[in-house]
């Protein structure tokens, strides 16, 4: 059996990263809020921890595909918490979209303990998680990348690496964010007018994804309108926070963002209209009379 791992969140990107370490030969730990959700994965091979400590006490490394900053604080540092259980030169490796800044304090409380860290978000979805082909943007020290042994390589098809501290890892993935939902926001804008104007949806949807308007966004977005399924893949909610990071980010500046401020004001007005927890192709139901038949995918 390979080395120990620890996977702290088994949500859609979550899960397919632990299936992948596995695959790879690793000894998998795993623990979610949701116990059954741990259950079951330990029941195809692993085992499910009933904490971050008590996962931490198995594993010099350890995975963290939470929510937030919120929500990693709570893993780390709240009751039964992993930091005061890792051992010394175990590794902590950050994959959630969160302030630049707060990860680079992070680096460094971690360190007060003797503890090395990888900012490392993700992008790609559920199903690149799942065959291990995920991108991961990283920043950290040398020795961190050490410690991580091939375990990021196993979960992912490109990682990059971003510089020797912490910080840059989050800051490309917030600037892959703006463009993210902007483009989310603008296929959105773009089919509503199509709607509107009484064009067929199947067939503007066939003729974008064949000329120089389209984008990854609007191709794979746009497909769930079509379908009337907004099953949440990426929620709503999660561009109202994921474009606040990025104005956040922007505002310390005074740096303009006139494009991602429209954007997260669409989503903010989908949020608030009752679309929070749906697909965030959902912010299409802000514009006036925009309907497509619910029908099942």
């Amino acid at each position: 059996m390979g080395a120990a791992i620890g996977v702290i969140g088994l949500g859609a990107m979550g899960r397919g990263m632990a299936a992948s370490l596995r695959r790879a030969g690793f000894q998998v730990h795993v623990h979610d809020v949701r116990a059954e959700a741990a259950e079951a994965f330990a029941a195809e091979g692993g085992t499910a921890c009933a904490s971050p400590a008590a996962l931490a006490a198995a594993c010099e490394v350890i995975v963290s595909v939470v929510v937030n900053a919120a929500q990693t604080e709570d893993v780390l540092f709240g009751a039964h918490g992993a930091a005061a259980a890792m051992r010394p030169g175990s590794l902590f490796v950050m994959c959630s979209t969160v302030d630049p800044n707060w990860s680079v304090a992070l680096e460094a409380r971690l360190a007060e303990r003797g503890l090395l860290y990888l900012d490392a978000p993700i992008s790609g979805g559920a199903a690149k998680a799942a065959a291990g082909q995920i991108t991961m943007m990283t920043a950290g020290r040398p020795e961190a990348y050490a410690k991580a042994g091939g375990s990021l390589e196993a979960m992912a098809a490109q990682v990059y690496r971003l510089g020797e501290r912490a910080g840059n890892g989050s800051k490309v993935k917030i600037i892959n964010q703006l463009l993210a939902g902007v483009h989310i926001a603008a296929a959105a804008e773009a089919m509503a007018l199509g709607l509107r104007e009484g064009v067929d949806a199947a067939a503007l949807y066939e003729v974008i994804t064949h000329s120089a308007g389209n984008s990854w966004m609007f191709e794979n977005r746009m497909a769930h309108v079509l379908a009337g399924d907004y099953t949440p893949l990426s929620a709503v909610d999660i561009f109202v926070k994921d474009l606040g990071l990025v104005l956040d980010t922007a505002r310390a500046t005074k740096f303009p963002l006139p494009l991602a401020s429209t954007a997260h004001q669409m989503f903010m007005q989908a949020s608030t209209a009752g679309h929070a927890k749906e697909d965030d192709s959902a912010v299409i139901k802000i514009f006036p009379g925009i309907t497509l038949p619910e029908r099942k995918a």
